[in-house]
């Protein structure tokens, strides 16, 4: 079973649960086990999708068995609590942050387990490349959380989870939709697959939360008996008076007979959308509109997540998780540089992920910025020039020119000093892709690297000449 499981599934095997654990050079033997699971994983896992017809189907009983295992082995923990899953294509963590800052402000004791981060009152690091844990990870980190006292569990929920039947024993009372677009198509095939596996969520749901803005959210609605829809275009709770800052958003909603004044410290439309499926989720579990409020603006940020870097510059520099087109156009669309100002924008992609979105994110980012920096993502065992010229030529399909306003640099680092170099007053950095992720993955293994902790040493060292 064990080389069954090295071959079909993602988990680590080192029995060390967090970075607090690793001591006496635990943490050291943790990365020499995991670039090594890594590179053998991505090898073998590569050989049989190329071979196998039909592979991910072929997994799916392996997935949904060890499922039922780990769910019996750790006697249902999800079962102990009040469970809040959180789906979507962009948005998810976002969300599942304000739903889990809302409900532990009003004193409700609370469990959260997303793409950063896990736990109950201090959370731990997610040092795991993957959203929704593998099961057995994630039915033992559930009972942690259920014996802390939580009374409720925040989880974001993947494509691949669902697809996989990765989340079986865990019961679902609200799940929340926060958009469906084109993304994991390399597992996937096709949208209508993608869409489908969300779907899922909803048809073991006793109340959804759907946007209405997005195109299939009637799919989502039709799968679960009792649901409300929000919306800024349409929706039940449509947000008004919408007011966008670079510190911020600020708007209404009404409900019922009650008008909700919500503010948030995270900036972007987008933001818009996260704090109003928050917003639904608390209605339907009886809080106040004080408790409501309060508990979206007492969310500072997210790690990975818009977050700006000051240290002392004359310009804005901003890292952010986005990696897929919608998110490219959501994160764009919430900085409006001045006029005098630039937008330098630097990302990449990751290999064996939406290869056909590569030139598409290119073009993108080339629309809405002045400068373009090209650079290396998770890799993996792809080519990482190969991977950026994907996305230099749909730069240069909107006509960026090599080596003025379009730059092609692998080492990622590198490509950070660039664009800051670049930088003149209330100019724009943005640094997309990484987000709170602490590795890169190449084929060699996983390389230690921290966008932020780059970005702040960078800007340190310009400040001090």
């Amino acid at each position: 079973m064990e080389s069954a499981n090295l071959i079909l599934d993602f988990d680590f095997r080192d029995g060390v649960e967090n970075k607090k654990q690793c001591k006496n050079g635990n943490w050291q033997r943790w990365l020499w086990y995991n670039e090594k699971n890594e590179r053998y994983k991505m090898s073998v896992k590569t050989v049989l999708m190329d071979r196998i017809p039909n592979y991910n189907n072929l997994v799916i009983p392996y997935h949904k068995l060890k499922a039922m295992m780990m769910a019996h082995k750790y006697r249902f923990p999800g079962k102990r609590m009040r469970v809040i899953g959180v789906t979507g294509t962009n948005g998810k963590t976002s969300t599942c942050f304000m739903i889990w800052k809302m409900l532990n402000t009003a004193g409700h004791k609370t469990g959260l387990m997303t793409t950063v981060a896990w736990g109950v009152d201090k959370l731990e690091e997610q040092i795991e490349h993957m959203t929704t844990v593998d099961t057995e990870t994630l039915n033992k980190r559930m009972q942690k959380i259920a014996e802390s006292g939580a009374e409720f569990l925040v989880l974001e929920i993947t494509s691949h989870a669902l697809a996989q039947n990765r989340i079986y024993g865990v019961p679902i009372e609200i799940a929340v939709m926060t958009n469906v677009t084109h993304e994991h198509l390399d597992y996937h095939k096709t949208f209508k697959n993608y869409r489908d596996a969300k779907r899922k969520l909803f048809k073991v749901a006793k109340y959804g939360v759907i946007n209405e803005d997005d195109e299939s959210w009637s799919y989502f609605a039709s799968d679960v008996d009792e649901y409300i829809t929000y919306g800024i275009n349409g929706g039940i709770l449509k947000a008004e008076k919408i007011e966008l800052a670079a510190d911020g958003v600020k708007y209404e909603v009404r409900e019922a007979d009650e008008k909700l004044k919500i503010r948030t410290h995270i900036p972007g439309k987008f933001t818009v959308y996260n704090s109003l499926a928050a917003t639904a989720v608390g209605l339907k579990l009886g809080l106040t509109r004080k408790q409501i409020e309060d508990g979206i603006l007492a969310l500072v940020s997210v790690e990975g997540r818009m977050n700006r870097v000051n240290e002392g510059q004359d310009f804005e520099v901003i890292v952010d998780y986005a990696h897929t087109p919608d998110a490219f156009l959501k994160v764009f669309e919430s900085v409006v540089p001045g006029k005098r100002a630039r937008i330098i924008s630097l990302f990449g992609g990751a290999g064996r992920r939406d290869e056909s979105t590569r030139a598409e994110r290119g073009e993108i980012g080339a629309k809405n910025s002045d400068i373009v920096i090209v650079t290396e993502d998770d890799s993996r065992d792809e080519d990482r020039m190969a991977i950026a010229e994907e996305f230099a030529r749909g730069a240069e399909k909107a006509s960026k020119t090599r080596e003025k306003d379009l730059f092609v640099i692998l080492d990622r680092e590198e490509a950070i000093e660039k664009a800051i170099s670049l930088a003149k007053k209330d100019d724009i950095v943005l640094v997309l892709g990484k987000g709170h992720e602490k590795t890169i993955l190449r084929a060699e293994g996983a390389v230690p690297f921290e966008d932020l902790k780059v970005v702040r040493k960078v800007l340190k060292k310009m400040m001090k000449k």
